[in-house]
C-alpha cells in the first residue's frame, strides 16, 4: 500500500511482536478491510506511518501481537447461542477451534439431541441444562451444522472438528453408544460422514480413547475402545476429505488407564505417516508416571525428524481444577451446607449474606461435623467432594493475582498445621475469604515434581504445540482459557521460581504456530496479506485476575470465569472487538472452513 493510502485503522508507536519469533521492533501498522496492508518499521529518524485513519491507537509503550489461535476448546454448543465466545475472547483470543476430544453436536439423529447432550455434559462438565435451554438446532448433518454457524456473527473466528463421539453413534445407533465394535460396514458408513464433513470445512476429526471421559451416565464416551480398523479408516476417510488434523485424548492422557502408552503413540506415528496429516494428542504430566510424557515427547521427535506429523498438544500450567463454596468442593454434599448453598442459588442470599450464613458458628461448626451424604458412583462428578478431601495435600489457596507455581508451604495441610487446625478446618476457613468467594486450585497435573520445570520443558520442546486450554468446558471447576494471558505474565514477565522464555517465543507459540498446524496460514503473523486479527496489549501492567463463579449461562448456569486487565485493544478482521478489557459489541467473527 503506497504511503499516502488511507487506511481503516492505524495502530503507532508499537513494540511489534510479530509471531515469528524474530525480535521485537518499534513500528506502526496499517489495517485496510480487514487485512493488513502495511507494517512500517521504525528507522533511525522515527517517522511514523503515513497516511490517514478512520481510527488511530496510539500503542506507546505497549506490545502489539497477533492475535492468539487456541486449537482447543468446547463451544460446539455454545456458538449457537453466544456470539461472544467467552472465556476465550477476554485473553487476546481472535480464533477458536472447538469439537476436540471426540465430543460434538454433529451428526444427530432426531430425538437424539438430548443424548448428545449427556454425553458432552459428562465429558466436558457443560451444564446440561444450559445446552437444552441455549442450544439452537436446526440440522442433522455435519455440513448443515456449519451452515447454521455460517449464519452466525461472533467475536472470534470459529472453526469445527467433527468427533467421533457424534459420528459413531450416528452410523451405529446404539451398538455405536456402547462402544460395541465396529462392522466393515460400519467403519465404511462413518468414513463417509468424516469424508463429507471434511469436504464441508471441518478443520479435522477428534476421538478419545480415555476412559476419564464418560457421559452422564457413566459410559466412556463412543469411540474410546476403537480398533486400529476403525481408527485407520476414519483417519483415511478425513485425508480424503481434504487437509485436517487428527486430534485425540489418547490412552494415558488421565493418569487413570496407562496402558502401554507407548503402544498409543506407535499407531498414531503410524497414522500420521500413512495420511500424511498432522496428528495432534494431549499430552500431561501425570502423578501416576511422572516422567513417562518425556518418553512420550521423545516418540514424537523422532516422528518429526522423520517426517510425519506427530504433535503432542501441551499445557502452559498446572492441569486440574479449582474448589470454592460458589462451585463444588469438600462439603458439597453435607446437609446443612446444601440447605445454604440452595437459598444462595435461589437468590435469598446475596454473596455478603452467604458468607456471614457460612462463618456463623454454629453452622461451620455442624458443617464440619457432618458426614458426607451418600454418592451415587454411576454419576460423573457425584463424589467430587470425597476426591477434595482427599486431595488437601495437593491444594493451594489463590490470592487475588493467582501463584501458579506454589511452594510446599501454602499446601492447604501446611497452612494447617501452621495455624493449629484439622485440615478440613483450614480449607473452610480459607474458602471463606473474600466473602467465600475464595478458590483454591488442585494440580492434578504437570504439577508432580513441585514447580514448573517439566512445562517449561514440553512448551519448548520442538515437537509440541500449545493447547489444552477447554474454553467453553469444565465450567464448574477451570477456567484455563486464560493461559494465553498467563504465557506472558508468568512465563515472559514474572517467573521467579525458575528459567522465564522470551516474549517472542511465547507468542508464536500461540499464534503462528498453533495456526499453522491447522493450515490456517492468512492468520497468525503480522504481515502484509494477512488478516487484521492483532492484540494491542500493556504488557508492563497485564495481570490475570483470580478465577471467578458466576451464574449467565442460559437457565442460570454456572461457569468459571478469569478477567485479565492490560489488553488495550483486541482486533479481529481490522474491528475493534474489546477495548481496554470491555466487549466493544463488534461481531466480525466468523465460520472458518477448511486450510486457508
Amino acid at each position: 500500500m503506497a504511503e499516502q493510502d488511507t487506511f481503516d485503522l492505524k495502530i503507532v508507536n508499537a513494540v511489534i511482536v510479530d509471531g515469528t519469533g524474530a525480535d521485537r521492533f518499534t513500528g506502526d501498522i496499517g489495517i485496510k478491510d480487514g487485512l493488513i496492508t502495511a507494517v512500517h518499521r521504525r528507522g533511525a529518524d522515527g517517522a511514523v506511518l503515513d497516511g490517514t485513519a478512520a481510527e488511530t491507537i496510539d500503542a506507546a509503550g505497549q506490545v502489539v501481537t497477533p492475535g492468539f489461535v487456541d486449537i482447543h476448546t468446547h463451544y460446539d454448543g455454545q456458538a449457537t447461542w453466544d456470539t461472544l465466545l467467552d472465556p476465550s475472547t477476554s485473553h487476546g483470543v481472535t480464533t477458536v477451534v472447538s469439537g476436540n476430544c471426540g465430543v460434538g453436536f454433529a451428526p444427530v439423529r432426531p430425538g437424539a439431541e438430548e443424548w448428545l447432550i449427556g454425553l458432552m455434559e459428562g465429558v466436558e462438565d457443560i451444564p446440561g441444562t444450559a445446552l437444552v435451554e441455549g442450544m439452537t438446532w436446526g440440522w442433522e448433518t455435519f455440513p448443515e451444522y456449519l451452515d447454521v454457524l455460517e449464519q452466525h456473527r461472533f467475536a472470534a473466528d470459529i472453526g469445527v472438528q467433527i468427533a467421533h463421539g457424534a459420528v459413531r453413534a450416528y452410523a451405529m445407533g446404539d451398538r455405536g453408544a456402547r462402544n460395541e465394535p465396529a462392522t466393515p460396514e460400519d467403519i465404511e458408513a462413518m468414513a463417509a460422514i468424516v469424508k463429507e464433513g471434511v469436504e464441508a470445512g471441518a478443520l479435522g476429526f477428534s476421538t478419545s480413547r480415555t476412559v476419564a471421559h464418560r457421559a452422564m451416565g457413566g459410559e466412556p464416551v463412543p469411540g474410546t475402545f476403537a480398533t486400529e480398523d476403525e481408527l485407520f479408516g476414519l483417519g483415511r476417510a478425513m485425508a480424503a476429505g481434504g487437509r485436517a488434523v487428527f486430534e485425540l485424548a489418547p490412552t494415558g492422557s488421565s493418569g487413570e488407564d496407562i496402558v502401554a502408552p507407548h503402544a498409543e503413540v506407535a499407531w498414531m506415528k503410524r497414522l500420521a505417516e500413512e495420511i500424511g496429516m498432522p496428528v495432534s494428542f494431549a499430552l500431561l504430566q501425570v502423578m501416576a508416571a511422572p516422567q513417562l510424557w518425556r518418553d512420550l515427547m521423545s516418540e514424537s521427535m523422532k516422528a518429526l525428524e522423520a517426517g510425519i506429523p506427530l504433535y503432542p498438544q501441551v499445557a502452559g500450567r498446572p492441569f486440574g481444577m479449582l474448589t470454592g463454596f460458589t462451585t463444588r468442593n469438600a462439603f458439597s454434599k453435607r446437609p446443612t451446607f446444601q440447605a445454604v448453598a440452595a437459598r444462595y442459588a435461589a437468590g435469598e442470599l446475596d454473596d455478603a449474606a452467604f458468607a456471614a450464613e457460612l462463618a456463623k458458628p454454629e453452622v461451620r461448626t455442624a458443617i464440619l461435623a457432618e458426614d458426607d451424604l451418600p454418592s451415587d458412583p454411576s454419576i460423573p462428578g457425584d463424589q467430587v467432594n470425597l476426591a477434595l478431601q482427599r486431595l488437601a495435600g495437593m491444594m493451594y489457596p489463590m490470592a487475588a493475582v493467582p501463584d501458579y507455581e506454589p511452594t510446599p508451604e501454602r499446601t492447604v495441610p501446611a497452612i494447617a498445621e501452621a495455624r493449629g487446625q484439622d485440615v478440613l478446618a483450614a480449607m473452610y476457613d480459607l474458602m471463606l475469604e473474600d466473602d467465600a468467594q475464595a478458590m483454591l486450585t488442585v494440580p492434578l497435573f504437570n504439577y508432580a515434581d513441585g514447580d514448573h520445570e517439566a512445562i517449561r520443558e514440553m512448551l519448548t520442546h520442538p515437537a509440541s504445540v500449545f493447547g489444552l486450554a477447554d474454553g467453553g468446558a469444565h465450567c464448574a471447576m477451570i477456567c484455563d482459557a486464560s493461559q494465553p494471558t498467563y504465557l506472558l505474565t508468568h512465563w515472559a514477565r514474572d517467573r521467579a521460581r525458575g528459567e522465564k522464555l522470551p516474549l517472542e517465543f511465547v507468542i508464536k507459540k500461540q499464534t503462528a504456530d498453533t495456526a499453522a498446524l491447522y493450515g490456517l496460514g492468512d492468520r497468525g503473523v503480522i504481515e502484509e496479506g494477512k488478516r487484521a486479527d492483532l492484540n494491542v496489549i500493556d504488557l508492563d501492567n497485564l495481570t490475570l485476575h483470580r478465577p471467578r463463579m458466576v451464574h449467565d449461562l442460559p437457565a442460570g448456569g454456572g461457569r468459571m470465569l478469569q478477567d485479565a486487565t492490560g489488553y488495550t485493544a483486541t482486533i479481529v478482521a481490522g474491528e475493534v472487538t474489546r477495548r481496554n478489557g470491555a466487549d466493544t459489541g463488534a461481531r466480525p467473527g466468523r465460520l472458518i472452513r477448511g486450510a486457508r
